[in-house]
């Protein structure tokens, strides 16, 4: 299971720089919040954006919304995706 890093915000203001590319570069998210309730959440722009999908969609997709089909088998296999097309 996945556990999100939380900062401060105090933390976050004084570390943000710091935040910004442990977020890009290592390729993860990172909580802000007060008092234990993450408040904002940051996460990875995408370097290139799909122009077949929205802007959203793409944030999800790079922000990690979708990692958890990794663990997930594939139920079909490339014969039945050629199948509708």
């Amino acid at each position: 299971m996945y556990i999100m890093k939380v900062v401060t915000t105090t933390k976050a203001r004084a570390q943000l720089s710091s935040l910004i590319n442990e977020v890009r570069y290592g390729n993860t998210q990172i909580g802000i919040g007060r008092r234990n309730k993450i408040e904002a959440v940051i996460i990875k722009y995408p370097d290139s954006i799909n122009d077949r999908a929205n802007e959203l969609t793409a944030l999800n997709e790079y922000g990690g919304s979708f990692d958890f089909l990794n663990d997930e088998p594939d139920i079909y296999s490339e014969d039945d995706i050629k199948k509708d097309t």
